[in-house]
């Protein structure tokens, strides 16, 4: 009889790999780290190939630690990074390294595109703008540039249906994923093959279209070689890392909010009605039968693990240490975010991280807060025009390696004036992942039952509403410095 479940969880910067009892406990936990390569202006990518060498090398470590029998592990489900477009041929071999979801090589050909398709037809087909950070744009770039990649392309896959391909040797795409590809519908979750003619891609690059938690197949023996795993495990089609995220946070009903800190930053409110706006991200979610209405900033772990790598000593508590010196609205020092662009709600490939307000008198520390204030600015930016769009979030549920940080939780508070909860385990996008096999293979009746057997809140942060109006304040003028120099 089962005892466990894992969840493996493809982030920008490594791979998490974390075994569950049924309660949602945490037993065993490893991670390993690969690379992202900027051989251009505008481009990020992975090897794909490294993403399962690394997955494999954590799984075997993690059973060798944690000295479980692998037989005992009763489903796994992989959650993934968004915007992969992975070009794998026949034999299931990936052609070339994939843009990841801060790749703007696009930029161009969606400037193209656009000259040709309309765009609100498009947005009313799948509930997104069409911007080169998507699947979608890089499919049409590879057709362009990479002429005899195009060619040998049999299907495109997402960061984890490639993980599942090599688990299991099945070709998979999942629901949550389907929102990278302006070819698919999201209100009635299919593709639409004659967007796919508009768009001059192939269809058949398309995977079937499966439910998250529907097992796509089973760890066959030469993947449990590799990894230590039990032959037969099943594997379930899994989903977008946000999206797993947010049910590993507890976030199944209508109106409940997650907010990420992550490598990246944003916050997904779920909707049992469909609600897009172009300036948001719109997926369906991990749990059967809901939307997110999403905001995803660059800014994020991200903007602090630059700082410390340029300026620090590896030491993040220390950086927390030095901005906790500082008051807040950080002496007037301003800080965007947008390291590599930005994404939503503004959309532009070529925004470029600011500081503004230094003088002598400014200290480290000074930019450290900054730099945690800027990226809740980017937050609160997204939650304003969610709520326009008639999505109001009343208290977030946080999760991610910033959720570990006092002042972080408390400044993200202070700006949104709105109160933060925080899930026991900070594997959140694991733990979903891991829900996913738990309800597929019949651990857990319905994704409520996962929730409440699972997540639990160990921490809680209420805004001190002595810091809105500074903060109220600060944030009017981040907008401005953005809107001032947005031509520059």
């Amino acid at each position: 009889m089962s005892k466990y479940l894992l969840g493996i969880d493809i982030g920008t910067s490594a791979c998490k790999v974390v075994l569950f009892d049924f309660d949602g406990n945490v037993l065993a936990a490893q991670s390993q780290e690969y690379s992202v390569y900027f051989p251009s202006q505008g481009y990020a990518e992975q090897n794909p190939d490294e993403w399962w060498t690394s997955v494999c090398s954590a799984v075997r470590t993690l059973i060798s630690n944690s000295g479980i029998n692998s037989a005992d592990i009763g489903g796994i489900g992989i959650d993934g990074q968004s915007w992969s477009a992975i070009a794998v041929d026949k034999s299931g071999q990936a052609l070339c390294n994939t843009p990841i979801w801060m790749d703007n090589r696009a930029s161009d050909i969606c400037e193209e595109l656009l000259k040709t398709i309309d765009e609100d037809s498009l947005f009313s087909l799948c509930g997104n703008p069409l911007k080169p950070s998507y699947t979608l744009p890089k499919v049409v770039w590879y057709k362009k540039n990479l002429p005899d990649v195009y060619k040998n392309t049999d299907k495109i896959l997402q960061s984890n249906s490639y993980i599942v391909f090599k688990m299991t040797g099945k070709i998979t795409q999942d629901k949550s994923q389907g929102y990278g590809w302006q070819c698919f519908d999201m209100r009635k979750c299919q593709w639409d093959k004659d967007m796919c003619k508009d768009f001059g891609i192939n269809p058949y690059f398309l995977p079937e279209i499966m439910e998250c938690h529907d097992i796509a197949g089973a760890v066959t023996r030469e993947a449990a070689a590799m990894t230590g795993l039990c032959e037969g495990t099943p594997v379930v089609a899994g989903g977008l890392d946000a999206a797993c995220a947010t049910l590993g946070a507890g976030v199944v009903s209508h109106g409940q909010t997650q907010e990420q800190g992550g490598q990246a930053g944003g916050m997904s409110i779920c909707t049992d009605t469909y609600t897009a706006d172009k300036r948001l991200i719109l997926s369906t979610h991990a749990a059967s039968g809901k939307w997110l209405l999403q905001g995803g900033t660059v800014g994020g772990g991200g903007v602090l693990r630059w700082f410390d790598r340029e300026f620090g000593s590896g030491d993040f508590k220390a950086l927390d240490t030095l901005a906790a010196e500082v008051i807040s609205g950080s002496d007037g020092v301003l800080f965007l975010p947008y390291m590599a662009g930005e994404r939503s709600p503004i959309w532009n490939p070529d925004a470029k991280g600011i500081f503004y307000g230094l003088d002598y008198s400014k200290t480290k520390g000074h930019m450290i807060r900054a730099m945690l204030e800027g990226v809740a600015f980017s937050l609160k930016h997204n939650l304003d025009i969610a709520e326009q769009s008639g999505l109001c979030a009343e208290k977030l549920f946080a999760v991610g390696g910033a959720a570990n940080s006092p002042l972080w939780m408390q400044i993200k508070a202070d700006v949104t004036q709105k109160p933060l909860e925080i899930p026991f385990s900070d594997s959140a996008a694991a733990l979903g992942a891991a829900l996913l096999a738990g309800v597929g293979t019949g651990v857990y009746n319905d994704f409520d039952h996962a929730v409440s057997k699972t997540v639990k809140i160990t921490k809680k942060y209420a805004p001190n509403t002595e810091n809105a109006e500074i903060y109220n304040n600060m944030y009017e003028r981040y907008l401005e410095l953005y809107t001032r120099i947005e031509t520059f």
